[in-house]
């Protein structure tokens, strides 16, 4: 379940820039869930600020209203500077699991900061940070924080560290990032009403997991093109070629623990969850849009508020195009921002 490609820039939509490391080298494993294709090279030096594309993000519009990012071109310009720092925190077992918070330099850490922590956990993927300019202006510009988790089932530090969270030992990759999230309230850098989440694919049945298993520490969950029904998941699209990664469900040995961890089987209805935000694709040839479809069908059925989107094109990527790409990441970035506290739609409810 691969991470989707990074995207580029269309007329006067939001769209991606290309994300390469701070070297300029090939593009690395994105952190976020940029869509479509590569359009331009962009060389980021975060610690001495990042230079955006030719173009810059005027607006970001709400997402209850409809809304959409503004781009306007105009002369290249250096963006604000951007200060990163990497902590790590002890897991469960007494691993210790690193983490990066990006924030503009003067953007405070006070407890009161909007924050969105990324992770994508499985297959061996490395996430490091890298340069979005979107998400720059988007987010970090507009007061909030990045987080990027490099939690295992990842390819960080080997293959040991992706191998520590294979089959019925994938309990403490989900362990590593509510570790994370538990550091980042304890040390003051944010608070539950302002912690958002986001993931996707094998990402966002990270993000599944951590709704149904710790709801009480995030205020916002973005859960992109996942798998959440994991006890079906081997026999929709691509499905069987992962139960290397999962487990089967019909191994008896191995189907316990997949009933465990299911977000589709544990959601409660008595529970008190956060809003999530589901976008998934019609034509997904990757994980069925199924997964989203039930999951959200059963959020309405339990009385759970929840928002979701649908595009009914471009395959695992949500996106076919750069317009769509970037209606669907402004819808992302507003629905966050409206739940984190970094725009104000009250009076749309």
């Amino acid at each position: 379940v691969d991470p989707p490609r990074p995207a580029g820039l269309l007329g006067d939509q939001l769209a991606l820039t290309a994300r390469h490391d701070h070297l300029g080298r090939d593009p690395v494993d994105p952190v976020g869930l940029g869509m479509g294709e590569e359009v331009r090279q962009v060389r980021a030096h975060h610690h001495q600020g990042l230079r955006p594309a030719p173009g810059q993000v005027q607006h970001l519009g709400d997402l209850r209203r409809g809304c959409v990012a503004h781009y306007q071109r105009h002369e290249r310009e250096l963006a604000q500077p951007k200060v990163v720092e990497q902590l790590e925190v002890a897991s469960t077992d007494g691993t210790m699991i690193p983490y990066f918070v990006v924030r503009a330099e003067d953007t405070v850490m006070d407890g009161s900061t909007p924050t969105l922590l990324y992770a994508y956990g499985g297959f061996q993927v490395s996430i490091r940070p890298s340069y979005s300019g979107s998400r720059g202006r988007l987010w970090l510009e507009n007061g909030g924080a990045y987080v990027v988790a490099n939690i295992r089932g990842g390819g960080e530090f080997g293959p040991s560290w992706h191998q520590a969270g294979l089959k019925g030992k994938r309990q403490i990759i989900y362990d590593d990032f509510q570790a994370i999230s538990e550091d980042m309230i304890e040390r003051g850098l944010t608070t539950p009403a302002q912690l958002g989440i986001l993931g996707g694919s094998n990402g966002g049945l990270l993000m599944g997991v951590s709704m149904v298993q710790r709801p009480d520490l995030y205020r916002g969950i973005g859960i992109g093109v996942p798998l959440l029904d994991m006890l079906r998941y081997d026999k929709l699209l691509a499905g069987a070629s992962w139960v290397g990664e999962y487990g089967d469900p019909d191994n008896p040995e191995e189907r316990p623990f997949l009933e465990q961890i299911s977000p589709y089987q544990n959601l409660q209805q008595a529970a008190d969850y956060p809003r999530p935000f589901f976008f998934t694709s019609t034509k997904d040839d990757r994980v069925h849009p199924g997964h989203a479809r039930k999951m959200a069908r059963l959020m309405e059925e339990y009385g759970h508020d929840f928002l979701y989107y649908e595009n009914i094109e471009g395959g695992h990527g949500a996106a076919a195009n750069l317009d769509q790409a970037a209606r669907r990441l402004a819808l992302q970035y507003a629905y966050f921002a409206g739940e984190l506290g970094l725009i104000d739609y009250s009076d749309a409810e």
